[in-house]
């Protein structure tokens, strides 16, 4: 898709730019306790405030449902983005009407300022036009940098960008370009990563993902579901032996599509799900009864790392295992270390994102090496997904 980033605004010396950021992040009381998504939109923030515009920061905080929730406030929010930013963040205690224009009005050239949530008001999720025109009037530009909402046509992620020039910010063109990159046309061969507990959140997943890339590696829980669907008796795993005719569709999607599926060559088990508990690897034929598969072992690891180094793209969403209980984390460590390794050395592209895969990555110490890591969670699996984003698509040039 053409969208218009920041390269495409000039004179902005003076102007007032709305500008949606995440900053729903994880707090202790009044102190947040993991800056990542703060980190993320300070380059645009940056950007935007040297160049004399007067940034004004439209988010959201939890999920208050159009009422005014005390602990649900971006108040405390404000001093660690202007400890971040290294300079003065102002606060609204409205994102609309009187004292949102207050705020606005008293700024000068460069000045940072956020708005209350936006979620105060049930406006903002239902879409509501006049909300939409109370959140327009306070700005001259409208730059989206949330890609993590952009799946949810509220009135801050796509209303607004109907009624103000609008443009993406540095992060969200950088997830466009690296999701772009990725599947929209990316270096072949496309190896997809795919692990986590159930099929039933991900079978969107799966069934657009047969028909872009050309491997699929299915770990975790759900690849037991795969392996039952195929006859092998998994014990006590986790598993969804109601989704048995589902996985056999996705399989024979993918035969038709010329797109191999790789599941586990064998696996370890045990029969309690703690960390340090006794475990065997053995060959899928062999899965005790009362045992449950939680990893898989070095012949399954050796298999990914073929497939690793025979792609030159990878998407990356899931672990392979149970990561969080040593010793259970092995495969996804070994296979994400080796994924990062083949980026460093110019062989891969390799893309990431989505409910536990960050956790997991960072666990292995992979992250940084990994071409790009999304935050997004939702967002970035229904664009797995191939589903239309309302806060990307209005960004469309």
């Amino acid at each position: 898709m053409a969208f218009k980033t920041l390269d495409d605004l000039s004179g902005l010396s003076g102007k007032r730019v709305l500008v949606r950021v995440d900053l729903n992040v994880p707090m202790d009381g009044d102190r947040v306790t993991d800056t990542t998504r703060i980190e993320r939109v300070l380059p645009t923030i940056r950007e935007l405030s040297d160049k004399g515009a007067k940034v004004v920061l439209l988010a959201h905080f939890g999920r208050p449902k159009g009422e005014r929730v005390a602990d649900m406030s971006l108040a405390p929010v404000a001093p660690a983005v202007a400890d971040l930013l290294k300079k003065p963040v102002a606060f609204a205690e409205d994102c609309i009407g009187e004292p949102a224009a207050t705020a606005i009005a008293s700024m000068s050239d460069g000045d940072v300022l956020l708005l209350e949530n936006t979620r105060y008001h049930k406006g903002e999720e239902k879409n509501d036009p006049e909300f939409a025109r109370a959140l327009a009037a306070n700005g001259d530009i409208y730059v989206n940098d949330a890609f993590s909402a952009a799946h949810r046509a509220h009135g801050s992620t796509e209303g607004i960008a109907k009624l103000l020039p609008a443009y993406a910010g540095r992060t969200m063109q950088a997830e466009l370009e690296a999701l772009g990159s990725a599947l929209g046309e990316p270096v072949r061969p496309v190896l997809a990563v795919v692990g986590g507990a159930k099929v039933s959140s991900k079978i969107d997943l799966l069934e657009n993902l047969v028909s872009r890339v050309d491997m699929l590696v299915i770990g975790g829980g759900m690849a037991n579901t795969f392996l039952a669907a195929k006859g092998t008796d998994v014990g006590k795993s986790l598993c969804e032996h109601d989704l048995a005719d589902t996985a056999k569709k996705i399989m024979a999607a993918a035969d038709a599509a010329n797109c191999e599926i790789v599941l586990p060559d064998d696996a370890v088990v045990a029969r309690e799900f703690k960390a340090g508990a006794d475990n065997e690897t053995v060959s899928l034929d062999a899965i005790p009864a009362d045992a449950m598969i939680l990893d898989v072992g070095a012949a399954s690891i050796r298999t990914v790392t073929s497939k690793i180094d025979a792609a030159r793209t990878l998407v990356w969403n899931g672990p392979l295992g149970a990561f969080e209980i040593e010793p259970f984390d092995k495969a996804t460590v070994a296979a994400a270390r080796h994924a990062a390794e083949n980026t460093g050395a110019g062989k891969l592209n390799s893309v990431a994102g989505g409910g536990d895969t960050v956790a997991a990555l960072n666990h292995a110490g992979a992250a940084a090496g990994f071409s790009y890591v999304s935050t997004a969670g939702g967002a970035f699996l229904e664009w797995l997904e191939g589903k239309e984003l309302p806060g990307v698509k209005a960004l469309e040039a």
